[in-house]
């Protein structure tokens, strides 16, 4: 079969311009709104739990166009020239591309299995094989704190004198610091908390950063450390965002602010 020459080329003028009709999603006063944005759109849509479909992809269009007619209607006014549109604009494209650059960041540097697991075991060997259930009286002066202890022993109650403690968290609940490892108190405390037999009470005040403790040992039981697989994500997000700090700090260091 041949083409006549007149014919070939409406053909070959058609088949050029078939890509860049493709490119547009449609056309608005003559600007075009390209098929990229209603990908880009339909993906996030997508990521947040929404399902690709025809009656998702009409309506993605509509907005597309909505908002392109919004946009040349503010360049018409002038609004996209103000200051206040500009700085907020400056804004939002700076959360972008920092957003881009966290994302490359962690592509190069993925957390991998391996570490996850050191971090498990870390923490395992940091909490210990147990957990202590203690109360404890915070008070700033040691010789309040030695009266605290002369009461106990005379039979006053530990949950009725936790009233007066100075830790806001556990003094309206008798001094309660519920089930803990050692590892969640600072040293002087845990030291001493590990060292006593259920149901007893520090002889001296135990001094730390926030003052004078009392501190009461309930009970003592095996720790109950979660399996690695359910603290997996937790981990792999926290040594993310450590190593994103850590990014930071080291452009931090190489910038030149003044």
């Amino acid at each position: 079969m041949m083409f006549k020459p007149a014919r070939l080329l409406v053909v070959l003028l058609a088949s050029l311009a078939l890509p860049a009709v493709a490119q547009n999603l449609a056309v608005v006063n003559g600007k075009a709104v390209p098929s990229s944005r209603a990908d880009a759109l339909i993906k996030q849509m997508a990521s947040q739990g929404q399902q690709d479909s025809p009656q998702l992809r009409a309506m993605v269009k509509e907005e597309l166009i909505n908002r392109e007619i919004m946009m040349q209607e503010a360049d018409k006014l002038g609004l996209t020239n103000s200051p206040e549109v500009k700085s907020q604009v400056d804004m939002a494209r700076q959360s972008i591309v920092i957003r881009a650059l966290v994302a490359d960041h962690l592509k190069k540097n993925p957390v991998k299995d391996a570490d996850i697991k050191a971090e498990y075991d870390k923490y395992k060997s940091q909490a210990g094989d147990k957990e202590y259930h203690a109360r404890h009286i915070l008070v700033e002066k040691e010789d309040d704190a030695k009266a605290i202890i002369a009461k106990l022993k005379g039979g006053a109650k530990f949950e009725e004198l936790a009233k007066q403690s100075k830790d806001p968290g556990s003094a309206s609940n008798g001094g309660d610091l519920d089930w803990a490892s050692p590892g969640n108190f600072v040293k002087p405390f845990s030291d001493a908390m590990v060292a006593l037999q259920k149901g007893q009470v520090t002889e001296t005040p135990v001094k730390t950063q926030f003052g004078y403790h009392v501190i009461k040992l309930e009970d003592v039981r095996a720790a109950k450390i979660p399996a690695l697989e359910e603290v997996k994500p937790q981990i792999a997000e926290q040594l993310q965002q450590q190593r994103l700090q850590a990014y930071q700090q080291e452009l931090k260091k190489k910038a030149k602010v003044q």
